[in-house]
């Protein structure tokens, strides 16, 4: 008597999900401390004037203000959080 062998379970399924990193909040954009400005893996963007940067790299706010995204030297970009009065007197 001919026999089929049991159909055998999918090999595939196992992708994980995604890890929701990259910038939360733009240039020109109004913070309260504590805001999380980007979250990523390395250094993507690097921490200036009062930006913190958290054990997984996380860059977030220190003060409240205006965010501004600035590109020096190395092909860095340095994300820095300017205080309302600090950009009303330029």
């Amino acid at each position: 008597m001919a026999h089929k062998k049991a159909g055998g379970s999918s090999r595939n399924g196992r992708d994980s999900g995604g890890q929701r990193l990259g910038l939360k909040i733009f240039g020109g954009e109004e913070v309260v401390a504590g805001n999380i400005i980007a979250r990523q893996r390395g250094t993507k963007w690097h921490p200036g004037r009062n930006v913190g940067v958290g054990r997984d790299h996380t860059l977030f706010a220190l003060i409240d203000g205006r965010v501004e995204f600035q590109a020096k030297t190395k092909g860095r970009v340095f994300v820095s959080v300017r205080s309302m009065t600090e950009a009303a007197a330029q």
